[in-house]
């Protein structure tokens, strides 16, 4: 069986300008990226889980574009906080937080704490405009450092050391060893490999 014709453009749903572009650096030249429309309200994120969140947001769009959408929700999950901020990730600090605001108050939290562990999962909606749904998963365990490091990436990346990695956050790695080992490049690499199984819709 051939394989289909794999839609162009993809829409990202996300007005996240670091992660748009984390995205598209993943995918290479494999297809034409359009971030979310601007005329489109921003989705509610009331999911309880991640495939929720991720769910919704790619589901809302690809219905309002008619296009494939694609659309990720990730959680840090941070062992001695009972797996906080988990869900709440991006806004940890409270509504309109910053990066800077959210790792501030981590750093709060876990400070004179000697366990650190945490992982970060990220989940991966593709939506069709028909409604239908495709989910994949990445994850990485890793620790969280006493203070931020690092001028890349986004988000938590500063405090975020992988055990796959030789003891620098994610903000001190170029975007190649990160998209290697990082929760959000497996999770990619696992949609994509669904992709290439998706057959032809009539």
């Amino acid at each position: 069986m051939s394989k289909p014709a794999r839609p162009a453009p993809l829409v990202v749903a996300s007005t996240n300008q670091a992660k748009i572009a984390e995205l598209i650096e993943l995918l290479g030249d494999r297809f034409s990226i359009e971030s979310r429309p601007t005329d489109l309200a921003d989705t509610v994120e009331d999911g309880e889980t991640l495939e929720a969140n991720a769910a919704k947001k790619a589901r809302e769009v690809a219905a309002h574009t008619g296009m494939w959408t694609l659309a990720d929700d990730t959680g840090l999950f941070v062992g001695p906080l009972a797996g906080r901020p988990g869900v709440h990730t991006a806004r940890y600090a409270g509504p309109g937080a910053t990066d800077a605001d959210n790792v501030a108050k981590l750093l709060d939290e876990l400070a004179g704490v000697a366990d650190r562990q945490a992982e970060f999962r990220t989940v991966i909606a593709l939506a069709l405009p028909d409604g239908v749904v495709h989910l994949a998963e990445g994850a990485v365990v890793g620790r969280i450092a006493e203070r931020a490091v690092g001028g890349g990436g986004f988000g938590y990346d500063p405090v975020f050391v992988p055990d796959e990695g030789d003891g620098r956050t994610f903000a001190e790695m170029g975007s190649v060893d990160k998209g290697r080992i990082s929760h959000r490049g497996r999770a990619l690499r696992a949609m994509l490999e669904l992709i290439d199984r998706l057959e032809p819709r009539p």
